[in-house]
């Protein structure tokens, strides 16, 4: 897809979001940034948007209820008339024990990490295809969900949401397929170390990561670039995580 005055949403995302927005707008699009409480992640990000010469904006949006998904799509068609790329980076990710895992949490977990993308993406669909154009949406899921097994206690409700990604990513991309709409998945792996993270922590993930580095923002960047610049791949989960899931 030439990028050139196309209109990409990211949705969520404050650390890797900007990176992506800013790199995709060299590549020409204007940008549409999405977030729920990082506003000024969410301004920073527009601003090195604008500073390429492409168009940039923020929307506030809550995707725990379907329909401020149906609303943050139709903003972004209102707003340059066309939705081309949609990103769903938006995600929770947070440990709850078993014991602790009320149905109120478990409902909050899937609403952000897996039911968001499925109505974000939905909403992107009609757009797309009502404007008869190709259209690229790409999901997030995560190495741990891509590997087919879970690894860590705690996370049960976040693994199950991953892994539905990858269960949506393939059924979209099946029904999507006639209207040349490809419908992609991201696994990544250590990217970056989350906040608060200890110099101990750190260095057991580089060690558990045959590459031997964290991968960057850039990491994720290669590959929806990759993604976006071909016509024949959809209904991939494609991992990004420094060989992360073979050990």
């Amino acid at each position: 897809m030439d990028l050139t005055d196309r209109v990409a949403l990211l949705t969520g995302g404050a650390r890797m979001g900007a990176s992506l927005g800013v790199a995709l707008a060299r590549h020409g699009a204007h940008i549409a940034h999405s977030y729920a409480h990082s506003r000024a992640a969410a301004e920073a990000a527009v601003l090195s948007v604008t500073a390429t010469g492409r168009a940039s904006i923020a929307i506030c949006a809550d995707l725990e209820t379907p329909a401020a998904c149906q609303t943050l799509i139709d903003d972004v068609v209102a707003w340059r008339g066309r939705l081309d790329v949609l990103l769903c980076l938006a995600s929770v990710y947070r440990k709850v024990s078993l014991d602790a895992l009320t149905p109120e949490e478990w409902r909050s977990q899937l609403a952000i990490d897996l039911d968001a993308s499925f109505h974000c993406a939905r909403a992107a669909a009609l757009h797309m295809r009502r404007a008869g154009s190709v259209g690229h949406i790409l999901l997030c899921s995560d190495w741990v969900a891509a590997s087919g097994r879970p690894r860590y206690t705690g996370f049960l409700s976040y693994y199950v949401a991953k892994a539905g990604v990858v269960a949506l990513t393939e059924a979209l991309a099946l029904e999507l397929a006639p209207d040349g709409i490809q419908v992609n998945a991201l696994a990544p792996g250590p990217i970056l170390p989350a906040a608060g993270t200890t110099e101990e922590n750190q260095a057991a993930v580089i060690k558990a990561t045959p590459l031997g580095h964290w991968g960057g923002p850039d990491a994720v960047t290669h590959a929806v670039l990759g993604l976006l610049e071909q016509d024949w791949v959809t209904g991939q989960t494609i991992r990004v995580d420094g060989g992360r899931h073979l050990l």
